[in-house]
């Protein structure tokens, strides 16, 4: 019989949080690499460069690949012939080493997790508890699969009771479009088929565990429907032209992972579940020999590329902005940020929405200030501030007008499209909305000079910081008319690929 001791699951579990929070899977890498160096759209070329460029700094750096260190989910396999050593229960013991890994004082890693969710949605300061599937299996060793997911990514997973007779790839091209690109792609898809509902959102979860590997299973053709499915859905969904962060482009997924299970006569169950491009999640197994310890892999592993600044880029500062200024950007130009702006997320705008409904001054003047959406990590060492990649916009929607109208903000910064009544609202009132690379978050926070933080500190990482940045990279996504490059970039690459100028991998 295997004997564990609770210091190596706890060991091993922190260990590998802490590995994943700042190494991509290598197969990612050279996904994103090759689907790099044949991507024709330069937005999302560049928007590529960067995730792939922050990839290997925060591999140099040994710092977070995003800002959002996600929430922990763990699967255990747990042999029938193993004992443990402890007299805690293994929730209690995993829980343990989230615990280690997110309050390691080397590698702070962002605690976003939330208790009393429908109520105060209190911040349990540790990123505790994580969500643990566990089996009981033949053998003697604890097999350890974790993930740490972000919720830009979770917030899009989706489930559907379709009907026996429906077709899965078609629910699949109609969903897609319609999780935006708050998900970050470009990703993989985990897809699962069958048994209930629960099972079908457990399956989905479980399969993006699993490497890449679609061109090796393009070259070596399907064996199973299964496999059918998976390469029928890998065209379908790059054949929508949504691309790298939604700008457009050829490739939206790198992979589609499917897992199915029996079901009722009655039922076809399908979850989906979107990885985003801070792909992490590790894998190893427990023998009675003490911790595991995640190896590094070489640098060699990593391109060193660099963004294009050849042409379309333009320099700005945005201390004392104007309105004309604004109207000369252009949709999806590259613009290099210079300045002081301001910080806020869901927490911060709801605070300063109600302030202004009770006819109070805000804490800070937002007027004529750009705001960026986003909840750093705080900072080690000499930093300046940790990794600081923007956040879903979206959520910031229904703050958009009053922040513009009341607040007097000129423009935001954040994360994948806004929806239409942000777009009027910015349309109205001639502002901009600019769009930074999700997944580049310590790429993005080597632009930030100064940092201070200058209301709400009780929030946390989502009080309001004022940042100088210099040459911070971001994207004109809605410009002072309303026109979106997240309607328009895929609507035009989707053309393209049908008309077969394009060829779709």
């Amino acid at each position: 019989m295997t004997v564990i001791k609770e210091h190596d699951l706890i060991e091993s579990v922190a260990d590998a949080l802490q590995f994943i929070s700042c190494y991509h899977p290598v197969d990612f890498v050279q996904a994103v690499h090759e689907a790099w160096k044949t991507e024709p759209s330069k937005a999302a070329k560049d928007a590529m460069a960067q995730i792939l460029i922050n990839s290997r700094m925060c591999a140099m750096g040994k710092r977070p690949i995003c800002q959002d260190t996600g929430m922990v989910t763990v699967f255990l396999k747990i042999g029938m012939n193993v004992r443990f050593e402890t007299d805690r229960c293994l929730e209690d013991l995993v829980n343990e080493g989230v615990r280690k890994a997110y309050t390691h004082p080397e590698n702070v890693l962002r605690a976003s997790v939330l208790e009393d969710p429908a109520g105060a949605r209190k911040n349990t300061k540790d990123n505790t508890p994580a969500v643990i599937h566990m089996r009981l299996v033949p053998g003697d060793t604890v097999e350890v699969e974790l993930a740490a997911k972000g919720g830009g990514s979770e917030n899009k997973s989706k489930l559907a009771m379709l009907n026996p007779s429906d077709d899965v790839v078609e629910w699949v091209k109609k969903t897609v479009p319609t999780m935006g690109a708050g998900w970050c792609p470009p990703g993989m898809l985990g897809i699962g088929i069958g048994g209930s509902p629960e099972k079908a959102m457990l399956m989905a979860k479980e399969s993006l565990m699993d490497p890449i590997d679609i061109h090796e299973l393009r070259e070596r053709g399907a064996s199973n429907r299964v496999e059918e499915l998976r390469l029928e859905l890998m065209d379908a969904v790059n054949s929508l032209g949504i691309g790298a962060q939604g700008l457009g482009g050829l490739t939206t997924v790198l992979d589609v992972k499917i897992k199915d299970y029996p079901t009722h006569a009655a039922s076809l169950p399908v979850a989906m579940i979107p990885n985003c491009a801070a792909t992490r999640h590790a894998h190893f197994t427990l023998d009675g020999n003490g911790p595991v310890y995640q190896e590094a892999p070489s640098l060699d592993n990593y391109p060193e590329i660099a963004m294009d600044m050849s042409e379309g880029v333009r320099k700005v500062n945005v201390d004392g902005i104007t309105k004309e200024d604004i109207k000369s950007w252009k949709p999806g130009e590259t613009l290099l940020l210079s300045g002081k702006i301001l910080t806020g997320r869901d927490a911060a705008h709801k605070r300063m929405i109600d302030m202004m409904d009770r006819g109070e001054e805000l804490p800070v003047s937002m007027k004529g200030r750009f705001i960026y959406y986003v909840g750093p990590v705080d900072p080690v060492r000499d930093e300046i501030v940790g990794p600081a990649g923007p956040t879903t916009a979206t959520r910031m929607d229904k703050f958009t007008r009053a922040m513009l109208e009341e607040a007097g903000l000129a423009g935001m910064i954040g994360k994948a499209e806004r929806g239409p009544a942000a777009i009027q609202a910015i349309k109205d009132n001639e502002s901009v909305y600019l769009m930074a690379v999700g997944g580049a978050a310590y790429l993005v926070s080597q632009a930030v000079k100064r940092a201070e933080v200058v209301a709400f500190p009780e929030l946390g990482m989502e009080a309001i910081y004022e940042f100088e940045v210099e040459d911070m990279p971001v994207a004109v996504a809605v410009d002072h008319t309303g026109d979106s490059v997240h309607h328009t970039g895929p609507q035009i690459w989707k053309q393209k690929i049908e008309e077969q100028v394009l060829e779709v991998k």
